[in-house]
């Protein structure tokens, strides 16, 4: 039975993008930054995945000093390679190449005292799309409401 116990998720991307494929990513990482994402201290905001000579990099992930480490604390926005199996990095690779998607993260978390990061192919919502989404949930609330409040 695994555990899982999310660290941080990024709420802007689900706003900001339509969201596809998902696929779950583990992370290379030293030391103090895992005693930092235990600590809850990381930021996905503006963060995205770069597909570099044939590998998964997360870019953009702020991931504070930890406070009881060294001075050769590494530099908090350093990109981080993702390991991800080769068939998920090629289809990956087409998809942003071929589509004109983009891969956000979604949530960073812990599964059996590992780090892993949930990433998503997306592509990014226009104004008028935002606008849609906001006013269709606000209906949604608007009309669960009404049955609320007839059930009283």
């Amino acid at each position: 039975m695994s555990q899982i116990k999310t660290i941080a998720t990024n709420r802007k991307a689900r706003h900001d993008y339509f969201l596809y494929d998902t696929y779950e990513a583990g992370m290379v990482l030293t030391g103090t930054e895992i005693k930092s994402i235990r600590a809850g201290r990381v930021n996905l905001r503006d963060s995205y995945v770069a597909i570099r000579d044939g590998q998964a990099w997360l870019v953009n992930v702020h991931i504070a000093p930890y406070s009881a480490g060294s001075r050769e604390n590494p530099d908090p926005r350093r990109d981080r390679k993702l390991l991800l199996h080769r068939c998920e990095i090629d289809r990956l690779q087409s998809a942003v190449q071929e589509k004109g998607l983009t891969i956000v993260p979604l949530r960073l978390y812990m599964k059996n005292n590992r780090a892993k990061v949930e990433i998503a192919l997306a592509r990014g919502k226009k104004l008028y799309d935002k606008r849609a989404a906001i006013e269709k949930k606000e209906t949604q609330r608007r009309i669960e409401r009404e049955i609320k409040a007839q059930q009283r």
